[in-house]
């Protein structure tokens, strides 16, 4: 028990099984038969949760969710597979070994609570005491009472559940699966029926217990709520989406990571291995799902520059698809271990792209990202996570030929960095324009004003045959990258005094 009364959770891990899975469940396969024929709810999945996590299973209605957590509570048997926990084999169960099992190690709550009508609240959490014979007889009633006060409703213990609220009889059904203090916690929908109010109690209940120490299984609709847990395991036509493709594809629906699911293929890269090489032309998108990545840019002169380094949930591969051309940079497994990924091919990906503005929007914004740091030399002692984070606000403009982008005279609160393309910088002389610079990727403009009297001293317009995609950052993120970078700094100021001097 704890300082304060409430029934303390009970410490169930050791130094030898802390790194063991507490629930797993191995190539679990259900198949129904019905006279129409075959059904295949689950196909073969893996899925492994850790002690003292708090795990949302989310995905659409008829993925496969409630089968899953039918097999993993024994209400159901699966066709095919293991479920294995505590170090449990639980498929290897027969029915009255299960029920015992189940009665001392797992508590379950339902979506329509499942109290008995003609019993009180208080005896409504007693009865699995009494069912399972734990806790002497005399001590089952206060063990109850201490369950309901943690629940907040002490003071209703002698109603009967049609006397209090939805969201109270919830309370109830979870202080009754509590009542045996199982290490596992069930819970299938259990916000489903409840009011946004009560549903954030009920949430903020079950957050409390996985800190105590119980692992928590929630299978709920409410993104927003799975996005609070430790971690989301989406089921998806009987299959588990990849936890690192769905985080590294995070703004996709439901329908859209099913798609997915559908059409990547796992390869594995042996430590070293050229995964993708620049100057090859891009035929797959990839999803890093295990182990390390290193990026590398070759540059004109021969030798090679690192300019990234990938881990699970990241992905690569998708500049060549979208612009059409050659790859930009060569990715290599990492020496340490082999590399696990997903590899979605150009007309699926282009599919994808085509149904989700939001991924197209997020991949341009990556991109720019790519090559903001591949392209500028004098970037490449800004880590990524730092340079994401300064150009996260940052607008890509798109730029046609012969468009003016700065004009002299006018207040510059604004540098850019050139990523594809080329502009023209003109200057003013006797009463006419004089071209005085041509710039390409990787190049950038507009230091002059921010570092001097804030007028534009010349004229800048975008070149040559195509458009030009320029980065734009503001005089914040550009003063904050001039402090993380000394390489930077220096090449701004002496950019800007050859400027000065030719204009």
């Amino acid at each position: 028990m704890t300082s304060d009364g409430r029934v303390s959770q009970v410490q169930r891990t050791s130094e030898g099984a802390s790194h063991r899975p507490y629930v797993e469940a191995r190539r679990l396969t259900k198949v129904y038969r019905t006279p129409a024929g075959e059904f295949t709810a689950l196909k073969g999945i893996d899925l492994q949760v850790q002690r003292g996590e708090f795990v949302a299973v989310i995905g659409k209605s008829g993925s496969g969710k409630s089968t899953l957590i039918n097999l993993l509570t024994g209400i159901d048997r699966p066709t095919a597979g293991e479920v294995i926990i505590g170090g449990e084999p639980l498929h290897t169960y027969d029915e009255e070994q299960l029920a015992a099992w189940r009665g001392r190690n797992m508590g379950i709550v339902f979506q329509f609570f499942q109290l008995l009508p003609t019993l009180t609240l208080v005896e409504n959490v007693m009865l699995p005491m009494d069912i399972n014979r734990l806790y002497p007889p005399a001590e089952r009633r206060e063990r109850a009472m201490l369950l309901l006060e943690m629940v907040e409703l002490a003071e209703q213990a002698g109603k009967r559940p049609s006397q209090v609220s939805g969201g109270q009889q919830q309370r109830v059904a979870i202080a009754r699966a509590l009542a045996n203090d199982p290490g596992l916690l069930i819970a299938d929908e259990p916000t489903g029926n409840l009011d946004s109010a009560t549903a954030e109690s009920i949430f903020g209940l079950f957050a409390r217990l996985a800190a105590e120490g119980t692992t928590i299984l929630m299978v709920t609709h409410d993104e927003t709520l799975a996005a609070r847990t430790h971690r989301a395991v989406m089921i998806a036509d009987g299959e588990v989406v990849n936890e690192h493709v769905s985080r590294a594809l995070w703004v996709l629906n439901y329908d859209q990571l099913a798609e997915v699911q559908r059409h990547v293929t796992p390869i594995t890269y042996a430590p070293g291995s050229v995964i993708i090489r620049q100057g090859e032309m891009g035929e797959h998108f990839y999803i890093l799902t295990g182990g390390r990545a290193d990026v590398f840019v070759e540059h004109p002169d021969g030798h090679e520059m690192p300019v990234d380094h990938l881990r699970a949930g990241q992905y690569f591969g998708e500049m060549a698809l979208i612009g059409r051309q050659a790859r930009r940079a060569t990715v290599r497994a990492a020496d340490d271990g082999p590399v696990e990924v997903a590899a979605l091919d150009r007309a699926a990906f282009n599919a994808l792209v085509e149904a989700s503005p939001g991924l197209r929007h997020e991949l341009q914004r990556v991109i720019s990202l790519r090559q903001l740091q591949s392209e500028v030399d004098a970037l490449q002692d800004v880590d990524r996570a730092t340079l994401q984070r300064l150009t996260a606000d940052a607008p890509t403009r798109l730029i046609a030929p012969g468009e003016t982008i700065i004009r002299r005279g006018e207040l510059g609160e604004t540098f850019y960095f050139i990523l594809e393309g080329a502009v023209e910088v003109f200057a003013g002389r006797n009463g006419q324009e004089a071209l005085i610079d041509r710039l390409g990727p990787g190049a950038h403009f507009g230091e002059l004003a921010l570092l001097g009297n804030r007028r534009r001293v010349a004229t800048v317009r975008a070149a040559g045959d195509g458009p030009a995609r320029l980065i734009e950052l503001d005089e914040t993120a550009f003063a904050q990258l001039r402090q993380l970078s000394a390489r930077f700094a220096g090449q701004v100021e002496q950019t800007a005094a050859e400027r000065q001097a030719r204009i």
